[in-house]
C-alpha cells in the first residue's frame, strides 16, 4: 500500500487541476482502509521526494491533531478522538519512532517544521515521561555541537512544550539552564530565536523553583534579543513578546532588571534605522509596563528617561515629502492602528496619564511640552499638542482645577496656527478637552463656538482628513452644552442642512449627520423647528441598498436614534412605529452587522418614547439580537501553515457514526494550540455590546410585554458575561441589571407570588454573580459596569434584594474590599494600586452603593457595616486631589439623607454626628467649590437626619454658613447653603434665630443652579409661612415664588411651590391676582390649573 499511497502523493504535487481532484479522491478513499497510518510511516521512513514527505507530514499532522477535539467551525473540522482510537498500540509506537526518525533525517525545514507540529500534536496524548525517546531527542540535539542540530532540537522543543507545557514542568529548571547557554550563541540567531519563543511559554508556569534561574537569564536575554534584531527584525518583534510574559508574570522576575528592559526598549524604539514593526513592538512593551507597574517605574526613577526618549519620536517630522498617518488628507479619521513609533510614543503618555499621580507626571512633562509648543519647527509644535490631548482623559481632575483656562488658550491660539498639521492637532485637543473636561470645559463656550464655528466655515471640503478633524472637535465640544447652544443654533443648523443638501461628498454628509446628533444631545427640545428638514434628509439615507453610502446609512440611524431621545415624546411618536418597520425590514435584506447594531440602538431608543410600539415586533426583534449573541461570525482562527490541509475533512463515514457515543467532555474541547491566533472584526464586537445594551434597555422600558422573552434573553445574555471581549462583558452585566430592574417592575406593577418568586430568583442568579466578578475581573472598565449596574438594582429594587439575609454582607463587604484595593484586578495589576485620577473613579463608583444600601435597609442592620465603610471614606478628605476630598464628603451627604428616610436612621445619625460632623465642617472651608458644596449638602442633611441630637451644634454650624455666605461666590455652593438652612429650620425651627435666618435665606433666592433643592426650599418656606407668615416678606417671597414656578421642570417643586401658591391666593388675594394679571395669558392658565390641583 506504501507504494500506491506514495504515487497518489506525487500527482497532488503536479501542475494539473484535474489530476489533483483525482489524486484527492483516491487519497479519501485509502483513508477508510485501517492500514493506511502503518503505510504512511513506511512512506515517510523511505520517501525521497520531499515534496511528498511535506504532504505526509501534513496529512499525518491533521489526522492527528484531530484527536484533539470533536469538531470547530473555525479550525480544521477534523474529529480527531475517534481517529486517535483507532490507531493500534504498535501503530502508536511505531509511529512515535518512525516520526523521530524522520525528523533526524529530514533536511528540508518546511518539513521539519511539520514535523515538529506533528509531534506537538502527539505529544498532547503521548505525554513525555511515556515517550522517552522524545525527551533522550531533546536532550541529544539541543546539546550538539552541530549549530544545525541544536537549531532544529530547539525547534521541536518550542512546539512541544507550546503544545502541552504541564508535562515538561519537571524538566524547567533543566531547560532554563540550556537557554542560559543557548542566549548567548548570538552566532545562531534561530536557535535563539526558537529559545526566546520557548521561554515565553515557559514563563506563566514559572514557580519558586525555577524563579532564580529564570531571573539570572534575563540580562543575556536582553543582549540575545538586540543580537537577534541584526539578524532577523521580524522575528526579534515576535521574540519580543518575552518582556510582556515576564512583567505579567505573578512571580516576581522582572522587577530587579525593569531599568535593564525599560532602557533596551528605549533603545530599541528611539532608532530610525530600524522597522516600524520591531520599534513599536519595542515602544508598546514599555506602556503595558507603565500599565502594570507604574509604581516600580516611579521608584526606579524611570520616568524622566522615558519621557526623554519618547519626545524626539512624538515630535519627530515625517521623511521629506511624507506625511504622518493622521496629517493624509485621505484619511477619513476612522484609523486606530497604532502602527508607527509616534502613536507609540503618545500611547505611553496616556497610560502615564491613566496610571501615575498628575503631580509627578506633570512636573516632569510641562517643561517639555511648553518648550514643544513654542519652537519654530511645526513637528515640535504639533508634538506638544498631541501630548496635552492624551493627558485629557487620565489627568482630568488636575487639567480641570489648576491649569484649564491656560491649555484651552494654548489650544485656541494653535487653531490659527500658519501650518496645518498643528491645526490638526489643536482640533484633536480640543475634541479630548471637550470629551474628558466636562462640565468645566462647556463654561468657555462663548470662547470657543464662534471659533469653531468660524473655522469650519473657512475649512476645504475637499480636504476630508482635515474637516473630520473640525468636526470631530465641534462635536465633542457641542455635545455637553446643554440650553447654551441655543443662541447658536440658527447657525449651526443652517451650516448642518447646507452640508446635506449642497455636498455629493459621502463622508462630509456622514460628518454633518453625526453632528446633527451631538446638537440634539445637547438642544432637546430646541431643535424641534429643525426636526421636519432633518427627518427629510436622512430619509433618503435610511433606506438606501448600496454599499459605498453603508457607513452613511448606519450614521443615519445612530442619529435617528439620538433624536427619539431628545426631541421630546409628542414630536417623535408619529414616526416610531415607521421607525421599527423600517429597520426590521433593512435587517432582513441586508447582512451587515454595523446596520444591524444600529437598528438595536434605534428601537431602544423607541421604547423610550412609545414602548408599546414595539411590543407586536417583539418576537422579531429580540430572535435578531438573540442570534447576534449566539454567532460566531466575524470570528476568524488564523492555522499555521501546516494545519491547512484538510482533505481528511469531513469524511463522510464521520458523518453517519454516532461521535458522541464515547467521548468525555475533556476529549471534546478545542486545542487552541492548532491556532497561530484569533481575529475579531470590531463591528461583530459592537453588534454583541448594542445587542446586549438594548435587550436590557427594551426589557425594563417595555415591561410586561417583554416578560415572555425574558428568560431566553437572560440566558442568552448571561452567557456572554465570560465573552473574551471586556466591552461586550460590560455590558452583558449591564443588561443583567437591566433585566432584575425589568422583573421588578412587572412584579409592581401585577404584584403576584410568581412574579415575586421570579424576581428572587433573578436577583439570586445576579447578585452573587456581580459580587464575583467585582472580586475577580481584571478590567476596571468592567469592574466598574458592574459596580454601576448593582447600584442601578439595588436602587430599583430597594429591600427586595435584601430577602436573602446574606446579600447585605456580601455587597457591604465587596465595597469594602473596592475602596481597601483588595479586589483581584488590583492584586493582579500593580498600576491599579497607583494613585492616578483613573483608578480612583473605581472606588467612587464602589462609594456611590454605600447611600444605597443606607437607604434600602433599616439603619440597625447596616450599622455594623456602615462602621466598617465609613473610616474608608473618611480617610479620603485628606487626599490632596479635588476629586477624593469632593467625593468623600459627598458620599457623607449622601448617606446621611438616605437615614432621613429608613427606620432607625435618626438614631445612626446621632451616633455617628461626632465623626462627621468635624469633617463636614472643615469641608465647607475647602478651597474647591465643588467639596464646599458637598460640604455644606452634607451638614444639611446632618442637621435633618440626626434632628435634635444636634441642637446644641446648632450655633457652631449657623456660624460657619453666615461666614461662607459673607465671602462665597459660587452659585451652586450658594444653593445648597438655602437648602441646607431650609433643613436644619424644619429639623428644629425653634434653635434656629428665625429673624436673622430668614430674610438672609430669601436674599439668596431663587436658586440659580441647582434647582433640585427648590422643593427642600419651599417646603420649609411654605411651612413658614403657615406657622409664621410675618417672618415671610410677602411681596418678595411672592416674587420669587412665581419665577420659580415657572423655571422649574420637576413636577413635584411645581407641586410644592404650587400650595405656597394656594396660600397667597388665599391670604393676599388681592395683590396676589394683580400680580397673576400682570403674567401672559399662557403663563395665568398654567397657574390656574396648578392652583386647582393643588
Amino acid at each position: 500500500m506504501s507504494a500506491e499511497l506514495e504515487q497518489i502523493l506525487l500527482q497532488l504535487t503536479q501542475p494539473d487541476n484535474a489530476a489533483i481532484q483525482q489524486a484527492t479522491v483516491q487519497l479519501k478513499q485509502a483513508f477508510k482502509n485501517p492500514a493506511v497510518i502503518p503505510a504512511l510511516c513506511a512512506v515517510m521512513s523511505s520517501s525521497h521526494h520531499p515534496q511528498v514527505c511535506l504532504i505526509l507530514q501534513r496529512l499525518l499532522s491533521a489526522s492527528i491533531k484531530c484527536l484533539c477535539m470533536l469538531l470547530t467551525a473555525v479550525m480544521l473540522r477534523l474529529k480527531v478522538k475517534k481517529h486517535w482510537k483507532k490507531i493500534g498500540l504498535n501503530d502508536k509506537e511505531s509511529l512515535k519512532t518512525d516520526v523521530l526518525q524522520a525528523f533526524m533525517q529530514e533536511t528540508e525545514h518546511a518539513v521539519q517544521h511539520s514535523l515538529s507540529q506533528l509531534c506537538a500534536v502527539m505529544v498532547k496524548h503521548e505525554t513525555p515521561d511515556r515517550w522517552p525517546a522524545l525527551l533522550q531527542f531533546l536532550n541529544q540535539s539541543t546539546k550538539s555541537s552541530n549549530p544545525h542540530d541544536r537549531q532544529v532540537g530547539l525547534l521541536l522543543l518550542n512546539k512541544v512544550i507550546d503544545s502541552n507545557p504541564e508535562p515538561f514542568k519537571p524538566h524547567f529548571c533543566q531547560v532554563l539552564q540550556l537557554f542560559s547557554a543557548v542566549l548567548q550563541d548570538h552566532n545562531n540567531p534561530t536557535a535563539v530565536y526558537y529559545c526566546i519563543l520557548t521561554l515565553t511559554v515557559i514563563i506563566a508556569y514559572t514557580g519558586s523553583e525555577e524563579m532564580n534561574l529564570m531571573r539570572s537569564i534575563i540580562p543575556s536575554l536582553i543582549v540575545a534579543l538586540k543580537h537577534l534584531i541584526k539578524a532577523n527584525q521580524d522575528q526579534a518583534s515576535e521574540a519580543m513578546e518575552v518582556l510582556n510574559e515576564l512583567m505579567e508574570s505573578e512571580v516576581s522576575i522582572i522587577v530587579h532588571h525593569v531599568a535593564d528592559v525599560v532602557h533596551f526598549c528605549l533603545e530599541v524604539g528611539s532608532d530610525i534605522t530600524l522597522g516600524n514593526l520591531v520599534r513599536v513592538k519595542a515602544l508598546s512593551s514599555i506602556a503595558f509596563l507603565i500599565k502594570l507597574k507604574s509604581k516600580t517605574v516611579l521608584k526606579q526613577k524611570l520616568m524622566n528617561p522615558i519621557l526623554q526618549a519618547i519626545f524626539p519620536i512624538l515630535t519627530a517630522a515625517p521623511p521629506p515629502g511624507e506625511q504622518d498617518p493622521e496629517d493624509n488628507e485621505d484619511d477619513s479619521g476612522d484609523c486606530t492602528e497604532n502602527d508607527n513609533p509616534k502613536h507609540c510614543a503618545a500611547q505611553i503618555i496616556d497610560t502615564m496619564a491613566l496610571h501615575m499621580p498628575p503631580e509627578k507626571l506633570f512636573q516632569q512633562l510641562m517643561p517639555r511640552i511648553e518648550t514643544c509648543l513654542v519652537h519654530e519647527n511645526p513637528y515640535e509644535r504639533k508634538g506638544g499638542l498631541m501630548c496635552l490631548a492624551v493627558l485629557a482623559e487620565g489627568c482630568a481632575d488636575h487639567i480641570r482645577t489648576k491649569m484649564l483656562s491656560s491649555v484651552l488658550q494654548t489650544v485656541c491660539c494653535s487653531l490659527s496656527d500658519s501650518d496645518q498639521v498643528v491645526r490638526c492637532a489643536g482640533l484633536f485637543a480640543l475634541g479630548q478637552f471637550s470629551e474628558h473636561l466636562q462640565p468645566e470645559v462647556s463654561k468657555y463656550y462663548a470662547d470657543l463656538m464662534p471659533l469653531l464655528l468660524g473655522y469650519l466655515s473657512s475649512l476645504n471640503q475637499a480636504k476630508i482628513g482635515h474637516v473630520t478633524k473640525a468636526f470631530y472637535a465641534l462635536e465633542n465640544f457641542m455635545e455637553n452644552l446643554g440650553s447654551d447652544i441655543e443662541p447658536y443654533l440658527p447657525t449651526l443648523m443652517d451650516t448642518m442642512l447646507s452640508a446635506l443638501n449642497n455636498t455629493e461628498n459621502f463622508k462630509i454628509k456622514e460628518l454633518t449627520v453625526s453632528a446633527i446628533g451631538a446638537i440634539a444631545n445637547a438642544a432637546k427640545e430646541l431643535l424641534v423647528p429643525y426636526f421636519p428638514p432633518v427627518i427629510e434628509s436622512l430619509k433618503g439615507f435610511l433606506t438606501t441598498t448600496t454599499e459605498d453610502m453603508r457607513a452613511l446609512q448606519t450614521q443615519s440611524f445612530d442619529t435617528l436614534s439620538v433624536l427619539a431621545r431628545t426631541i421630546g415624546k409628542d414630536v417623535f411618536s408619529p414616526l416610531a412605529a415607521e421607525c421599527i418597520h423600517l429597520g426590521l425590514n433593512l435587517t432582513d435584506t441586508i447582512d451587515d452587522p454595523d446596520l444591524r447594531r444600529c437598528t438595536y440602538s434605534l428601537y431602544s431608543a423607541v421604547s423610550t418614547v412609545t414602548p408599546d410600539c414595539l411590543t407586536p415586533h417583539l418576537t422579531a426583534i429580540t430572535t435578531v439580537m438573540l442570534l447576534a449573541l449566539k454567532s460566531n461570525e466575524g470570528i476568524t482562527a488564523h492555522l499555521e501553515q501546516d494545519k491547512t490541509f484538510v482533505l481528511l475533512d469531513d469524511d463522510e463515514d464521520d458523518k453517519e457514526q454516532n461521535v458522541d457515543a464515547d467521548l468525555t467532555e475533556d476529549e471534546v474541547e478545542m486545542d487552541v494550540h492548532d491556532v497561530a491566533g484569533f481575529s475579531v472584526e470590531n463591528s461583530y464586537i459592537d453588534e454583541k455590546e448594542d445587542a446586549c445594551d438594548a435587550l436590557g434597555e427594551i426589557a425594563f422600558n417595555t415591561g410586561a410585554a417583554f416578560h415572555p422573552f425574558l428568560e431566553s434573553s437572560f440566558q442568552q445574555v448571561y452567557k456572554m458575561r465570560d465573552f473574551p471581549h471586556e466591552d461586550v462583558r460590560r455590558a452583558a452585566f449591564g443588561a443583567m441589571g437591566q433585566f432584575c430592574r425589568a422583573q421588578h417592575k412587572v412584579w409592581k406593577e401585577n404584584p403576584t407570588d410568581d412574579n415575586h418568586h421570579a424576581l428572587l430568583k433573578l436577583l439570586d442568579i445576579v447578585l452573587p454573580c456581580f459580587v464575583e466578578t467585582i472580586q475577580t475581573e481584571n478590567e476596571r472598565q468592567v469592574v466598574m459596569g458592574v459596580l454601576e449596574s448593582l447600584n442601578n438594582v439595588i436602587k430599583s429594587c430597594k429591600e427586595e434584594v435584601f430577602i436573602n439575609p446574606l446579600r447585605l454582607k456580601e455587597i457591604s463587604f465587596v465595597i469594602r474590599d473596592v475602596l481597601k484595593k483588595k479586589v483581584r484586578g488590583w492584586e493582579a495589576d500593580e498600576g491599579w494600586k497607583s494613585d492616578a485620577e483613573y483608578d480612583a473613579m473605581l472606588q467612587e463608583f464602589a462609594g456611590e452603593g454605600i447611600p444605597l444600601l443606607a437607604a434600602s435597609v433599616p439603619a440597625g442592620n447596616f450599622a455594623p457595616f456602615l462602621d466598617d465603610l465609613l473610616p474608608l471614606i473618611i480617610s479620603k478628605k485628606s487626599s490632596c486631589t479635588v476629586a477624593d476630598r469632593s467625593f468623600a464628603v459627598g458620599v457623607i451627604g449622601e448617606i446621611l439623607q438616605a437615614l432621613v428616610r429608613v427606620s432607625g436612621g435618626r438614631e445612626v445619625a446621632g451616633r455617628l454626628s461626632n465623626r462627621l460632623l468635624p469633617v463636614l465642617v472643615a469641608g465647607v472651608k475647602d478651597g474647591d467649590p465643588e467639596v464646599r458644596n458637598n460640604s455644606v449638602f452634607g451638614l444639611g442633611c446632618l442637621a435633618e437626619a440626626a434632628g435634635p441630637i444636634i441642637v446644641s451644634d446648632y450655633p457652631m454650624m449657623l456660624s460657619v454658613f453666615s461666614n461662607l455666605l459673607i465671602k462665597e461666590s459660587d452659585s451652586r455652593v450658594i444653593d445648597n447653603l438655602c437648602a441646607a438652612l431650609s433643613r436644619m429650620i424644619m429639623s428644629n425651627v425653634n434653635a434656629v434665630p428665625l429673624e436673622q435666618v430668614v430674610p438672609a435665606l430669601l436674599a439668596c433666592l431663587p436658586l440659580k443652579e441647582d434647582l433640585e433643592e427648590n422643593k427642600t426650599v419651599f417646603i420649609c418656606l411654605a411651612m413658614l409661612y403657615t406657622h409664621s407668615p410675618a417672618l415671610v416678606h410677602y411681596p418678595l417671597l411672592a416674587s420669587v415664588v412665581l419665577l420659580t414656578f415657572f423655571t422649574v421642570s420637576s413636577t413635584d417643586t411645581q407641586k410644592t411651590v404650587a400650595v405656597l401658591i394656594k396660600e397667597f391666593s388665599q391670604h393676599h388675594s388681592e395683590d396676589f391676582q394683580s400680580a397673576v394679571m400682570s403674567l401672559p395669558g399662557e403663563q395665568q392658565s398654567k397657574l390656574s390649573v396648578a392652583i386647582s390641583a393643588s
